[in-house]
């Protein structure tokens, strides 16, 4: 006869109660719905989750160690890891804090900024369309998952042809960005956004009244105000939740107090809500780049902060100038050494507020740094809103929070 096993289930330190009905499930982190390295531990009353507990920490890489052993330039190329699905929104809010950190945000020219523009918001319709596809196939829709990678593939052309990278970019740097925009550039983005309007009518015909899609996610991973602020939620999520805050709007940065565009907002707290915002945003992203056509002839050419105690002088200057040679050869193989001080500066990334603390003990390497990445707090939302919820909604929950473990796990 078969001895029964008398012990009672442990889940490290995660304590449970447990009653004859009750089922404690592993979500991932080998799930493909799991994004990686996400280990949700779910207590089940028949498919009704009881309790949530995210478990992360499979993917730690230490980013905030490297770079307190790493000169500030260094550094930048990793942080297209964090995020790689927006690889340039990291980029740019590394740089833009060592900029504050330096006290140069105001002698980047006018060209660099708005091709740092460009690339941010080009970024956004990248990292939008990456989470439409991979949201709709883990529900179920595969035909949505083959149009939104179509046009991702022609914003990602637009990047490579600008820094010849397609996924990490690292395409700015601080003080502005290395290169000009290459001639036909200008002509094949307003290609792009000309065509890419339509683009999204025709996801939104396919998805909008589908009856599928829409019981999978109306009223599903429901998500008051109160609880968005309450557990740090910022971009989308907040907003999908009725609360207009976007730092592109509230603090603005580079030339965003100069556009035009809209803040989209949804108060169904829900997570068809929340699509239907990612599909305004990217016509916002369309709208603001339009704008930045003309803005971009209009702008003198100069690429890089004339600072040359941190940013490294022109090439032709190099040439010809020994004092500057020299100050380069210091900053290429010492690293530039920042003012004694501290510095948090938040941007809006696709995914919600990416902020990036730096205290800097005037060594060519911060003391320390932090990286406030949304994904993190979105991570942590699960625990409030999966309770209540079906085993099938936490599929199209962790996928409408659009979360990345590359920022989670630092």
């Amino acid at each position: 006869m078969q001895t029964p096993n008398r012990l009672k289930p442990f889940y490290e330190n995660l304590v449970f109660e447990r009653e004859d009905n009750h089922m404690i499930v592993n979500f991932g982190p080998q799930h493909p719905s799991a994004h990686g390295q996400l280990r949700l531990i779910l207590e089940l009353d028949g498919e009704m989750v009881v309790k949530a507990t995210p478990d992360v920490g499979y993917l730690h890489r230490g980013m905030e160690k490297m770079a307190e052993n790493m000169i500030y330039n260094e550094y930048l190329p990793t942080t297209d890891r964090m995020d790689y699905i927006a690889a340039a929104s990291n980029n740019y809010g590394f740089a833009l804090a060592v900029e504050k950190l330096l006290g140069i945000e105001g002698q980047i020219p006018r060209r660099a900024m708005v091709i740092r523009m460009m690339l941010l918001e080009l970024n956004r319709i990248i990292s939008h369309l990456f989470w439409l596809a991979t949201h709709a196939l883990d529900v179920g829709a595969m035909s949505i998952f083959l149009f939104c990678f179509r046009e991702r593939e022609f914003a990602m052309d637009l990047m490579e042809d600008y820094c010849g990278a397609r996924l990490t970019h690292s395409a700015i740097r601080i003080g502005g960005v290395p290169l000009d925009l290459p001639d036909g550039w200008i002509e094949e983005l307003r290609a792009f956004i000309t065509k890419f309007p339509n683009d999204i009518k025709d996801y939104e015909a396919l998805l909008d009244q589908n009856r599928i899609w829409k019981m999978r996610l109306e009223q599903v991973g429901m998500l008051t105000a109160e609880d968005a602020k309450n557990w740090g939620c910022s971009g989308v999520t907040l907003r999908g939740s009725g609360v207009a805050w976007d730092i592109r709007k509230e603090e603005p940065y580079e030339l965003y107090d100069e556009i035009e565009f809209e803040v989209p907002v949804a108060d169904t707290n829900d997570s068809y809500g929340r699509y239907k915002l990612y599909m305004q945003e990217m016509r916002q992203c369309v709208k603001i780049l339009h704008q930045l056509i003309p803005m971009y002839k209009e702008s003198e050419h100069g690429l890089m902060a004339a600072v040359p105690e941190f940013i490294s002088a022109p090439k032709e200057q190099l040439m010809t100038d020994n004092f500057s040679l020299m100050q380069h050869f210091v900053l290429v193989t010492q690293g530039m050494r920042p003012p004694v001080g501290e510095v948090y500066v938040a941007t809006e990334s696709p995914k919600g507020e990416l902020g990036f603390y730096i205290n800097s003990q005037g060594d060519p390497y911060p003391y320390k740094l932090k990286v406030r990445a949304p994904s993190f707090w979105h991570t942590s939302l699960l625990q409030q809103i999966l309770p209540g919820t079906y085993l099938a909604d936490v599929v199209t929950i962790i996928g409408n929070l659009n979360i990345v473990f590359g920022e989670i796990d630092r």
